[in-house]
């Protein structure tokens, strides 16, 4: 039976590479993002794949919109086997500088729109006798940047969240585990890296982070989605409830350097 996977904020940066990663693995994939540029510069790009990949724009933080996309998508295929959930937003500030406006909306697209998305897709995995779930978190849930709250308290919330999914569900052979990267070249951090160089450069400024892991460089979101994809794949299928840190050893790493 040909796999079927939805990959939210699968038109780019982890998304993207996600959705890459599981269509070489014969899946068939269907993204949900808002930008709809994105959508189609991603379906130009994934074009030789065929009719085995398209997007569809969602705000996932709608539940009506959440509902409606998924149904289709599990109505059309009989059954859904893969649910990545990697679309999320970074904002900055403190306790005192956080507003309620920016609080609501970190929570709502970082953690309501994983519950949601799973809600609508475990009916379609039932008819698939299993499935796996894989939700983005990040390294920000164990060890953070000053200037983060939301952020940070919502990618701890997606780890507990995946792990009282994992419960819920393991019976059912529905396995829900999530990713923790470190810094990873995608938009999001572009966009980052623009708005805290000053008068640096950019790239260099990307190259700086990217040192910081003492693997010496970040992660592409091909790295990420290679073990996106086996978590999705049989191969991971006695793993459930974990929480995989992919950062290049950078929370592992002592801050204090010794000299030479």
């Amino acid at each position: 039976m040909n796999k079927v996977a939805i990959v939210t904020g699968g038109a780019k940066g982890i998304g993207l590479g996600s959705a890459q990663r599981l269509l070489e693995d014969g899946a068939t994939v269907v993204i949900f993002d808002v930008d709809e540029k994105a959508i189609a510069s991603a379906t130009a790009e994934f074009a030789s794949f065929g009719d085995r990949f398209s997007g569809v724009k969602v705000d996932i933080s709608s539940e009506a919109q959440v509902k409606s996309a998924i149904t289709e998508v599990g109505n059309k295929h009989g059954h859904i086997d893969y649910l990545v959930n990697s679309a999320g937003v970074q904002t900055y500030g403190n306790a005192e500088e956080t507003t309620d406006e920016i609080w609501e909306k970190t929570f709502g697209v970082n953690v309501k729109a994983m519950y949601l998305t799973t809600k609508y897709a475990v009916p379609f995995m039932r008819k698939a006798k299993g499935g796996s779930i894989v939700n983005i978190s990040s390294v920000q849930s164990l060890s953070n940047q000053k200037g983060v709250v939301a952020y940070a308290a919502s990618k701890g919330a997606v780890n507990a969240l995946t792990r009282a999914i994992a419960v819920d569900y393991a019976a059912e052979q529905i396995r829900c585990n999530a990713v923790l990267p470190g810094c990873v070249d995608t938009p999001m951090l572009r966009a980052t890296a623009q708005s805290f160089k000053g008068d640096r450069n950019e790239e260099d400024l990307l190259h700086e982070w990217g040192l910081s892991h003492p693997i010496g460089r970040m992660a592409s979101i091909h790295d990420i989605g290679n073990l996106v994809g086996f978590l999705c794949s049989d191969k991971s299928s006695f793993v459930t409830g974990a929480s995989y840190v992919i950062d290049g050893g950078l929370i592992t790493q002592v801050p204090v350097i010794l000299p030479e």
